[in-house]
């Protein structure tokens, strides 16, 4: 891009600092990026669950709404030591210092300098036809190329830095709560398969002494080699069940320990999981809530108003940028008089640029921060609906979970029962060894799928907290303000 400039070297009677105040009053004082108006919400305006009443998600803490305290006691760890809130702290760091340096460009550099030189110029080059020796010192005050911010070009890349920055520290509230979710879904599925273990080894006891029982009997001769063989069957399905369990357990407890990132007390837990994970009722309330409350929609937000503050320093870039270069100090030709009454001296030269001709490049670039508002746009839109879709899923796993909660029960109460007219039937003599096998089979797979459905509950309600926004930090007001100023 070919630039007209303008050189004025003023020589006017005036003090610099004076010159330097007008100037950065009259910098910054106007903006050339759109007005931002949020898009609409394009999901429906109630949730297709009803939605029964309890506490907002946001209101809760996660401490208080997990509250085994082992459970905490690991949340509070993977906070601590997971490397993906690492990473997004140091994310947010980042951001800070690209903040500080476009907010520092709308100030002037102010720089303290010093010169000395000596010059010798020989007699056939000097207009007396003397050897000449010449001396110059300067020490001051420099400023150097400020631009004038006339236009709002700085303040608006000022504005993105700082939408970026808030949108960088909503997406580690947004890691953190994810983490949170993550960590207590995790922990569900190990305390599930802590019970489905204790159940099957529980099975397998049984059904030792139960086969002791039959072979002593099958010596006796007072049963066949098939009842035998059938409740040697039952045992080694029980054995088979609790090796695929305990594989499960420790691949999902190694997948816990690396989502911590620490060392973790692992140890099998023999109290039923659900009695130790008190989870509150929650409300969902409406969706357009979910833009204040769920961290990623709140960056979402940010970084379409980071790309808009764009839009207003690529229209900008269309209008002369005006610079302004300054010095004031003393300047003597001896040292010793650098310093003296009247070495005073100062410059003031203000520099402007007018792109003339730049093959399209500046259109461009308008183009492009267009485009990226749009893409903005359409990024903020799918998290919202995203959004809705998760909140929607979790309260209809809710409710209907809930509901097969209450159906296993039930069944499991049909099952034992079963397995035990099964059984006295056989003792009687008036039914099949068979009979008792399916019976008792079945039971250990309800026992099973009751403690699988009750899991599944207990995380069909944590991920509703985390669809909420609940347990997200709230932003620090302080630091806020300190941003913006």
């Amino acid at each position: 891009m070919s630039k007209q400039v303008f050189d004025f070297p003023f020589r006017i009677h005036i003090k610099p600092a004076a010159m330097l105040a007008a100037a950065m009053a009259l910098a910054g004082c106007a903006s050339m990026a759109p007005p931002y108006t949020p898009p609409p919400l394009l999901v429906p305006a109630q949730y297709p669950e009803a939605d029964p009443a309890g506490a907002n998600a946001v209101d809760i803490g996660w401490r208080a709404y997990f509250a085994d305290p082992r459970l905490q006691q690991t949340i509070e760890l993977a906070l601590a030591n997971n490397r993906d809130i690492r990473i997004a702290a140091l994310r947010v760091e980042e951001a800070r210092a690209v903040y500080g340096i476009q907010r520092a460009d709308q100030f002037p550099t102010i720089g303290l300098g010093a010169l000395g030189s000596r010059s010798r110029v020989p007699g056939d080059l000097s207009i007396t036809g003397q050897p000449m020796t010449s001396a110059q010192y300067q020490a001051g005050l420099n400023v150097s190329a400020w631009e004038l911010d006339f236009w709002g070009r700085v303040r608006s890349l000022k504005d993105s830095a700082l939408q970026n920055l808030l949108a960088s520290d909503e997406a580690r509230r947004a890691i953190g709560l994810a983490l949170v979710a993550q960590v207590a879904n995790g922990y569900l599925v190990l305390r599930e398969l802590d019970e489905r273990v204790a159940l099957a080894r529980a099975t397998v006891d049984s059904r030792a002494e139960s086969l002791r029982i039959f072979t002593r009997r099958f010596e006796v001769g007072s049963i066949s080699k098939l009842d035998l063989t059938q409740v040697e069957t039952l045992l080694s399905q029980a054995l088979a069940l609790s090796a695929q369990l305990e594989q499960s357990r420790a691949a999902q407890a190694h997948a816990l320990a690396q989502l911590v990132g620490g060392p973790l007390d692992l140890t099998p837990d023999t109290r039923r999981f659900d009695d130790a994970s008190v989870l509150l009722p929650l409300h969902a309330g409406l969706p357009s809530s979910l833009l204040t409350q769920r961290p990623d929609l709140v960056a979402a937000e940010h970084q379409l108003r980071a790309a808009q503050a764009n839009i207003g320093a690529a229209r900008a870039a269309f209008f002369p940028r005006i610079s302004l270069t300054a010095s004031y100090g003393t300047a003597s030709a001896q040292l010793s008089g650098l310093f003296d009454s009247g070495s005073g001296a100062w410059s003031f030269s203000p520099q402007l640029a007018l792109p003339i001709f730049d093959a399209g490049r500046l259109r461009a670039n308008m183009d492009l921060a267009e485009v990226r508002r749009d893409v903005a746009v359409a990024n903020y839109e799918k998290s919202v609906q995203g959004a809705f879709r998760e909140v929607a899923d979790a309260l209809s796993n809710r409710r209907w979970l809930a509901l097969q909660v209450e159906i296993g029960k039930t069944t499991l109460a049909a099952q034992t029962e079963r397995a035990r007219l099964a059984k006295l039937r056989y003792d009687n003599g008036a039914a099949p060894y068979l009979e008792v096998l399916d019976a008792q089979r079945d039971l250990l797979t309800v026992e099973q799928q009751l403690v699988q459905t009750r899991r599944a509950l207990l995380s069909s309600q944590v991920s509703l907290y985390a669809a909420l926004g609940g347990g997200a930090p709230a932003a620090d007001a302080a630091n806020v303000a300190t941003y913006t100023n």
